[in-house]
């Protein structure tokens, strides 16, 4: 059994730790809210765009639209996978790396090539561990994604898109269910897709291009809103389709759509961002609890032990004593 001084000096640096991780579970806490307030302030102009896209597609077929039309086969995919810059967050960055990592592979087994675009340091490391190429790194944003790095991305795979270097992109984030809970998503940018609704958060809710797999998932949790919300779009899609479009519902359609792709990717970035404090918050504090316990259980120990060498001194005294009587 350990002595007294191994075990206060045990003591000591948990408690150290627990300050520490308690310090960043209040820093992650403070940053959740401006996290969170940036995706409420982000998405009634996403979901304003959305509703003049369906009003628009109603016009016209969006045929003559690059970024509608699907290549008639898949022979390169850009991947985008967003992961954050600093790690302390669970499983936060692993279970969208692993994912990404599945897609990747389920490519290559089919003979599909890839590009990548990282977002994070972790997601940079990760990728560049396992021998991956990567066209795009973005460092030292994950927590305060700017619209600069969505225009970047969107650019590069509106331009690979368009001329048929690539023809498919995939993005894998966290999405932000709520301040503490986060759902593994992959999403199909381009070609863009139907579009599906479904709550974020209390009081939010968020529009995306989803893949098969996702829209499985967005059903599940907007069951019981899709039908309030599907009659909404209606009445909406309806209304704006009086509207006269200069020069064309075309060409509006033409310009309309890169300004989504840019947004939906800023949108996931900046989900992706929410996610992560409220990721390494949800870390912290189980880390902070697993501290105070371990020091409680170290203290009764301490006690325990103390206890025990206290009632060896007093029997030895005692002991000692009779024999000098004897």
């Amino acid at each position: 059994m350990a002595n007294l001084r191994d075990i206060k000096k045990r003591i000591t640096s948990v408690e150290s730790t627990k300050q520490i991780t308690r310090t960043m579970e209040m820093v992650a806490t403070a940053k959740i809210r401006r996290a969170t307030d940036r995706i409420v302030a982000a998405t009634p102009y996403a979901t304003a765009m959305v509703e003049v896209l369906q009003a628009i597609a109603k016009r016209t077929s969006g045929a003559q639209s690059p970024l509608l039309a699907e290549h008639a086969e898949v022979k390169k995919v850009a991947v985008i996978v967003i992961a954050s810059d600093k790690g302390l967050a669970g499983g936060f960055n692993s279970n969208v790396l692993r994912a990404a990592e599945r897609y990747i592979r389920e490519l290559v087994a089919s003979g599909t090539e890839f590009e990548l675009i990282a977002c994070g340091k972790k997601a940079q490391a990760y990728l560049n561990y396992r021998k991956y190429p990567i066209s795009l790194t973005f460092r030292d944003q994950s927590a305060d994604p700017q619209s600069a790095q969505a225009r970047e991305i969107a650019s590069l795979v509106i331009d690979e898109y368009t001329s048929e270097k690539i023809d498919k992109v995939v993005v894998f984030y966290n999405h932000t269910k709520n301040v503490a809970d986060q759902v593994q998503t992959s999403e199909q940018i381009l070609p863009i897709e139907s579009v599906t609704y479904h709550e974020v958060g209390e009081g939010e809710s968020e529009a995306v291009y989803t893949d098969e797999s996702a829209k499985a998932a967005a059903a599940k949790s907007a069951a019981l809103t899709d039908a309030r919300v599907a009659a909404a779009d209606i009445s909406q899609a309806d209304e704006m389709a009086d509207f006269d479009y200069e020069p064309s519902a075309e060409d509006v359609l033409a310009v309309l759509l890169p300004s989504y792709v840019e947004t939906r990717i800023f949108h996931a970035l900046l989900d992706s961002a929410a996610g992560e404090q409220g990721a390494r918050r949800k870390a912290m504090k189980a880390a902070t609890d697993n501290a105070t316990e371990m020091v409680t259980t170290l203290t009764r120990i301490y006690n325990s032990v103390r206890q025990g060498a206290i009632t060896t001194e007093i029997t030895e005294i005692v002991g000692g004593a009779a024999a000098l009587e004897e």
